[in-house]
């Protein structure tokens, strides 16, 4: 009973409340809230912590930026709870909305403008010309509709896969090895106002994450980079609940070698069988492939987690 006391007392203050309210709508970072409130940020410091304590918000740091969001799941009931008691018609809620719309605004601009400085802002699916529409549509086919529990997305790039997926499940959660991707996907969950997914920093090989904790994890056009595709899919399984669905979608194997010099693809491509071994070797078994045709064939492969072997013969797997 104290500690929800110390939560309604935490939340029971204007800036705390407009904190939260905000938080409701995606991650933000302190100055992004100076900004949005037009408050010092010392003061937006206390409030947050105060909050970060009780549990009302979560505290992720990534690199010299620290995020803050609602907490999902059981812990973040009592914050959305909260929120969601919040009058929409609120005239300081509103201008806070339309603040924080144009800083996200900026965010994207310039996330895309680093890209660009990088030669990094274009999208794989698109800049090879590959069918994304009917990509898109197969992965809706393998996935319910309703209650498909919780996701990974690995590799999220811009977070298109969670902005897709966002209606058909309770919980997303996208982790990319890059900074300016990472702020493109949190201004389109952002922006689209999905608040159950959010986005981290991550090495897909050593996922922050706990054992038998997704449902689904989904990898689109990754494991074609990856340096070690068995220790990636060990560490996806670890990840995995016994039963959870991993959905891999790639280029079928193909000769086009200007796509492993120019593009730094490390692999051409994966045949039905060579997916069959590599989720085999990670304790899962391979569904049928979805084959979907064009210039570059590329390929859906939905595999489940059925092994018995304990999580940590998957971790020693993976390293």
């Amino acid at each position: 009973m104290e500690r929800l006391l110390t939560s309604l007392r935490a939340a029971a203050e204007p800036t705390r409340l407009r904190l939260l309210a905000l938080a409701g709508r995606g991650a933000f970072c302190v100055s992004e809230f100076t900004e949005i409130l037009g408050q010092s940020q010392p003061r937006l410091s206390r409030h947050l912590k105060l909050l970060c304590d009780c549990g009302l918000l979560d505290r992720v740091r990534e690199g010299a930026n620290v995020w803050f969001a609602l907490p999902h799941g059981e812990p973040g009931a009592l914050a959305r709870d909260v929120v969601a008691r919040l009058p929409e018609d609120d005239p300081i809620l509103e201008t806070d909305r339309r603040q924080a719309a144009r800083v996200l605004a900026e965010r994207a601009r310039a996330a895309s403008e680093s890209f660009r400085r990088q030669g990094a802002d274009w999208d794989e699916m698109r800049a090879l010309d590959l069918p994304a529409a009917a990509v898109e549509a197969a992965l809706l086919a393998l996935i319910p509709e309703h209650d498909a529990g919780r996701l990974l997305d690995i590799g999220t790039g811009t977070g298109r896969m969670l902005e897709l997926l966002a209606p058909r499940i309770s919980q997303g959660v996208g982790v990319d090895a890059s900074k300016a991707m990472l702020a493109l996907a949190r201004s389109r969950l952002a922006r689209a106002g999905i608040g159950h997914c959010s986005v981290r920093l991550a090495d897909m090989y050593r996922l922050p994450l706990a054992e038998a904790s997704f449902d689904i994890a989904v990898m689109q056009m990754v494991l074609h980079y990856a340096e070690d595709p068995p220790g990636v899919l060990a560490e996806v399984a670890r990840v995995l609940r016994p039963g959870g669905r991993l959905i891999v979608i790639d280029l079928a194997e193909h000769s086009r070698e200007d796509l492993v010099t120019k593009l730094a693809h490390r692999w051409p491509g994966f045949g039905d069988d060579a997916m069959r071994d590599l989720v085999a070797g990670a304790g899962m078994h391979l569904g049928t492939p979805l084959a979907i045709g064009g210039q570059l064939a590329i390929r859906l492969w939905p595999s489940t987690r059925v092994t018995d072997a304990p999580i940590a013969r998957l971790r020693e797997a993976a390293v």
